[in-house]
């Protein structure tokens, strides 16, 4: 250590802590968002910084020295209670807040909300008092955009997420936690791709867009699989976007996406069937219109069978029970009457092999149909094999890829993976049976397709019963 260290003193090299320190609280009071000016023991303005001048227009040079406001500052009328509430300050404990009215360098006025604490001395005593005060509306402004925030992540009956840059979750709600199937401390930090199964691509897409371009026009609607305790739910969110970006950067920085969603999953689905149901009644509707005009009673059939295939099926067929036998009679042979083009989807035609059997084996969905006078689905993403395939024991997934085999053991085109097997029933006996099918592109068949089904299958069955009375109980009508 040197000398000069030694002793205290400082060499012209060293530089000066006193002047280090005076510079350094200039610096600090100037770069204060808030005005603030302090007064001493005789209310004489000691400080006034850059805000300070910037509300009210007096520089730091015309202030400091002035005795209190009086004068200059507030109206000759406030002077003296202004000046008493300032130096109040001194004798008080804590901090003391008031508002009043301050005059601007051009004679306006501006109302402003101030923070008052007294300085000590060394000694302990009280030394002056120092003042932040800043206009009533921004401090308003500041308290409401607070309030706002706290009642969003407590309150609020939507969903809030706030995501930073890397995309994961830092701020949940409750409803969003609730929403989300976790806990709002479990869900910070993790990769939405934990908490999301299906659609989180979508989502990343748009934060990643709204973090980049801002936020968009209006709200999206986002199907997504989550992921909870209770298993995968798919839901509906109704979502939308804000960026967010600091307000003490010079250019604006963003710190990550507000996204605010609500769960509309019940109503979306309870819209969709609605539009579903007034669909398929039209279809009904138009079905019987147009075979109301068809003289043969089976081109009847194959006209209600073409209105039931739009946006409900891909293929259908009707096999007909071989005429002699009876379900209770011994063993049910089926004829193939009607079909759709193979390999693709169109117009239902009469089938090439009319009153040859078809070789159905054991527990092939439509015998069991005609077995159970119901209906009965199967899907290839379940079926194990041929028996048993067709057991009807819930909708399945769609696959993703055919199997042309399971198809062609069931004598269906090779594109087939849902099927929904429903009997054909009039006059108290059972005519056959209609087969429709679906491909790759849909899900397996549900109850409410089914109930539409058999209410097609109703007017089918009418038609073909008539048909087989007319030709006296044979086929020849659907040929």
């Amino acid at each position: 250590m040197s000398a000069s260290r030694r002793s205290g003193t400082t060499d012209e090299r060293s530089p000066d802590p006193g002047r280090d320190g005076a510079d350094l609280l200039a610096a600090l009071l100037d770069g204060m968002d808030a005005a603030l000016c302090a007064f001493d023991a005789d209310g004489v303005v000691t400080h006034w910084n850059r805000e300070a001048e910037r509300i009210l227009g007096w520089s730091a040079a015309e202030a400091v020295g002035k005795q209190g406001f009086a004068g200059w500052a507030v109206r000759p009328a406030d002077a003296e209670e202004v000046q008493a509430r300032l130096l109040s300050a001194m004798r008080a404990p804590g901090r003391q807040v008031h508002e009043f009215a301050l005059l601007t360098k051009d004679g306006g006025r501006v109302l402003v909300r101030t923070q008052s604490a007294s300085v000590r001395g060394p000694d302990g005593e009280p030394a002056g008092v120092y003042c932040a005060f800043s206009e009533v509306h921004a401090q308003i402004d500041l308290e409401r955009s607070i309030a706002l925030s706290e009642a969003l992540f407590e309150d609020a009956a939507w969903g809030v997420v706030l995501v930073d840059a890397d995309l994961r979750p830092a701020v949940v709600n409750r409803h969003a936690a609730r929403a989300l199937g976790s806990g709002r401390t479990a869900l910070l930090g993790r990769p939405l791709g934990e908490l999301i199964v299906q659609g989180v691509e979508e989502l990343e897409s748009a934060l990643t867009h709204v973090l980049a371009e801002g936020a968009p026009p209006g709200p999206a609607e986002l199907w997504v699989t989550l992921r909870s305790t209770e298993g995968e739910r798919r839901r509906c969110l109704r979502s939308g976007f804000v960026r967010l970006a600091s307000p003490l950067a010079e250019e604006p920085v963003p710190l990550g996406v507000g996204w605010l969603f609500t769960d509309i999953t019940d109503s979306k689905q309870a819209t969709q069937e609605a539009a579903l149901l007034r669909f398929r009644a039209n279809q009904l509707h138009r079905a019987a219109r147009a075979a109301a005009e068809c003289e043969d009673p089976a081109e009847a059939a194959a006209v209600q069978l073409d209105f039931a295939l739009a946006g409900f099926a891909d293929h259908a067929l009707i096999d007909l029970i071989t005429p002699g036998t009876a379900p209770d009679g011994g063993p049910v042979r089926l004829v193939r009457a009607v079909t759709t083009p193979s390999g693709a989807s169109g117009p239902t035609v009469p089938a090439g092999c009319v009153g040859l059997p078809m070789r159905y084996g054991a527990g092939h969905p439509a015998l069991q149909c005609v077995e159970r006078e119901g209906s009965v689905r199967a899907s290839a993403a379940t079926a194990s094999g041929l028996p048993g395939s067709g057991d009807g024991a819930g909708r399945a997934a769609a696959a993703r890829v055919p199997d042309p085999a399971w198809a062609a053991e069931r004598q269906w085109p090779d594109d087939a993976v849902h099927a929904l097997c429903t009997v054909l029933r009039s006059r108290g006996r059972t005519l056959g049976v209609v087969t429709f099918l679906r491909g790759t592109s849909r899900t397996g068949f549900d109850r409410a397709d089914a109930s539409y089904a058999e209410s097609v299958a109703v007017r089918i069955a009418a038609a073909l019963d008539l048909s087989q009375v007319l030709d006296g109980g044979g086929l020849t009508g659907l040929s």
